[in-house]
């Protein structure tokens, strides 16, 4: 397929997705089908609950204009006790985590897609036309700016000395943390059709963990972009490219020397980082990601059942059905619980023990984004722009 076509196949389904949103059909298959007899693309709706944990909300922010049904999933990032966010327009914010107390702001006139990123002192942010921007973490002054040939729908990472961008076209991108100057870039091949989103990148020692379009988890060495290992995490088989849809967009998790990846084939692997071998393989997943604790690696699927596996051996320990539809997030864990969000702005806290409800909160406006924790607290984005941080008691 010539890339120009290619680039508009990728457009026509991110519109069909965005329709999606706004019509309540959760499956690519019923995009095209049309609305089953059933109605089974239908959000369920949420049954009374009674709470087994206090939820406090510490304060909230907003960040600009979000993404609205763009499809993307932005999130802010957490660290050193900063919280950083970014909206589609409004620029890029810096928050206190434990107070919500603004540290800076940084203006832009351009749509800010992808990002935040942080680390090394610097905070990185993508968008919709390819820019990279470069800032300093603690005054939120602009120290370099770059430029890739596709727009960025996930977030930078930053490590061993270079920015790694993760663009639309498949491409990852390294530039000098320091001078933004591009040292090395990867391509892998697209398939003709794919799920709106790319996968965010996850850095390891010396390494570089992504997924890619076609339903892989790739390993890059840092220094020069050179392949280590290349795993499939879910085969892109059948007859239409409807059906051979593998993309593996949610963040991989490495934990310890494990990584835990997902795929729109739902299949979650554990594979070992430095070898890429497949220690495990559950016919559990979504395209979305995953939150890993102790005991469990927990998953959303494209029901929007959340799904909680043995971190160990992949087996199923518990599935909660109650948000069949809802167009949940991804999974992350906060002490002893699973947390999503999803279209209506419902915030679920869900036991890791035995995969019960054990909370709610309400944001007003639908969470396409991972929730992030740090020191205990987790905050959550919305896609209007609204940024919210909360404690378990």
């Amino acid at each position: 397929m010539k890339p120009a076509r290619r680039h508009t196949f990728r457009l026509v389904v991110a519109t069909a997705l965005a329709v999606a949103v706004l019509s309540g059909c959760t499956s690519v298959k019923n995009l095209f089908g049309g609305r089953t007899k059933d109605e089974t693309g239908v959000p369920v709706k949420l049954e009374s609950i009674t709470p087994s944990v206090t939820v406090n909300r510490l304060w909230t922010a907003n960040v600009g204009t979000g993404e609205k049904y763009l499809g993307m999933g932005q999130h802010p990032v957490i660290e050193n006790g900063t919280v950083y966010a970014a909206a589609v327009t409004g620029g890029v914010h810096a928050y206190e985590l434990s107070s919500g107390r603004e540290l800076w702001s940084y203006a832009s006139d351009l749509k800010l897609t992808g990002g935040p990123g942080a680390g090394d002192g610097l905070v990185v942010v993508g968008g919709l036309q390819g820019d990279v921007i470069a800032l300093d973490a603690s005054t939120g002054q602009e120290k370099w700016t770059a430029k890739v040939g596709n727009e960025i729908l996930s977030a930078p990472v930053i490590g061993a000395g270079m920015v790694f961008v993760h663009s639309n076209d498949g491409r990852v991108t390294a530039f000098d943390e320091t001078s933004g100057e591009r040292r090395w870039f990867y391509e892998s091949d697209l398939p003709p059709l794919t799920v709106r989103g790319n996968g965010s990148l996850t850095m390891g020692p010396g390494l570089v963990f992504f997924g890619t379009d076609g339903g892989k988890l790739v390993a890059l060495r840092a220094s020069d972009g050179n392949v280590l290992w290349s795993t499939p995490v879910a085969e892109p088989d059948g007859r239409t490219e409807l059906e051979r849809m593998a993309d593996v967009d949610g963040e991989p998790v490495l934990d310890g020397t494990t990584l835990y990846a997902t795929s729109f084939k739902n299949h979650t692997v554990a594979i070992n980082g430095p070898s890429g071998q497949i220690m495990w393989d559950s016919e559990h997943g979504g395209a979305r990601g995953l939150g890993v604790s102790n005991s469990a690696v927990v998953v959303t699927d494209p029901k929007s059942y959340v799904n909680g596996l043995d971190r160990n051996t992949g087996g199923s320990l518990w599935q909660q059905t109650g948000l069949l539809n809802r167009r949940v997030t991804a999974p992350t864990v906060q002490g002893d619980y699973a947390v999503v969000g999803d279209f209506e702005g419902v915030i679920h806290w869900i036991r890791l023990s035995d995969g019960a409800f054990a909370a709610r909160s309400n944001l007003g406006s639908a969470i396409s984004g991972k929730p992030v924790v740090a020191n205990d607290i987790v905050v959550i984005q919305s896609s209007d722009g609204k940024l919210a941080a909360f404690a378990l008691q």
